[in-house]
């Protein structure tokens, strides 16, 4: 029997485009935050324990606003990803500041996971759909001659803000609905000529508003842990020693080197929901509103936790 799946979220971010710690601003009349909705829409789809991937700096913070609301139906424990915490044998290069990455984040975690697990952002909103969707997969698949992984793509139309670029995961995808590679476009945004993205020579290239995109919302196996270990040990040795202050160490980039390994196998599972986030403080006044749009509709209760 497959273990019942943990629900990771990923919350260190600087959050250094919004001008703030974004993942902690209160986005409703009621005073809930963004991912209280995450929250809510992942206990309603049947996840009963959540790991906060956190700054331990925050910590007093986040369990201020989590603990005594959604963590009184959810179980919560946090996790804290350091700076330092690099594997055995390397050093954290002078003048370092940047995070990690997302895959340094999931690591965090490494000792608080013996089961599969999804992974989402704290300041994104995915729909309730794809909670449903992402549980029902982690609860009904193993690994095989293959790792069993899925991750729930969007439209890209649907995934962009209007106040400034964003990053995401352009994700290619063969004929039986499996991930076959994933690139990271780090400068999309809405051109004339369309939803394009930045190159290094800074000309722009134009996107298929349908192409399916990674939100970073991700279904594993305990197994990427020690995947994600062993390209740990790779990323210092290699990616660090080239671009010491910035280098990341991405999730999606950690995936898609097992999908071409021929190690994991990712189903994708679509979601037609308009993605909520934000990316720049001028987003707050649209995600504000859309949130009571959902409410309005009786899609949320006008007051998440009782």
């Amino acid at each position: 029997m497959t273990k019942e799946p943990t629900l990771v979220i990923m919350a260190a971010g600087m959050g250094s485009r919004y001008g703030g710690l974004k993942q902690v601003d209160k986005i409703t009349e009621a005073g809930e935050i963004l991912l209280d909705f995450s929250l809510y829409d992942a206990m309603m789809a049947g996840f009963d324990r959540v790991i906060f991937v956190i700054r331990e700096e925050h910590r007093d913070l986040f369990r201020e606003l989590v603990d005594e609301r959604a963590g009184r139906f959810i179980n919560v424990e946090y996790a804290y990803q350091d700076l330092n915490d690099i594997p055995e044998g390397f050093e954290v290069p002078e003048g370092r500041e940047k995070p990690w990455g997302t895959g340094h984040a999931i690591l965090a975690c490494r000792d608080l996971i013996d089961g599969p697990f999804a992974v989402i952002n704290a300041d994104d909103y995915y729909g309730a759909g794809a909670f449903v969707t992402i549980y029902d997969y982690l609860t009904s698949h193993s690994d095989g001659d293959k790792y069993s992984y899925c991750m729930v793509a969007y439209e890209l139309k649907n995934t962009i803000t209007e106040n400034g670029h964003v990053t995401r995961g352009v994700c290619e995808t063969d004929d039986k609905g499996y991930l076959c590679g994933i690139t990271e476009r780090m400068k999309i945004m809405r051109k004339e000529e369309g939803i394009a993205y930045e190159e290094d020579d800074g000309s722009w290239v134009v996107l298929d508003e349908n192409t399916p995109v990674s939100m970073n919302f991700w279904g594993f196996t305990a197994s990427l842990i020690d995947e994600l270990k062993k390209d740990a040990e790779r990323f210092f040795a290699e990616d660090v020693s080239k671009n010491p202050l910035k280098s990341e160490f991405l999730l999606p980039m950690s995936v898609d080197a097992l999908i071409k390994e021929g190690k994991a196998q990712v189903e994708v599972l679509n979601s037609s929901d308009k993605w909520c986030g934000v990316t720049y403080r001028e987003d707050k006044e649209t995600v504000t509103n859309s949130l009571q749009a959902k409410k309005d509709r009786g899609e949320y209760p006008e007051k998440l936790w009782k």
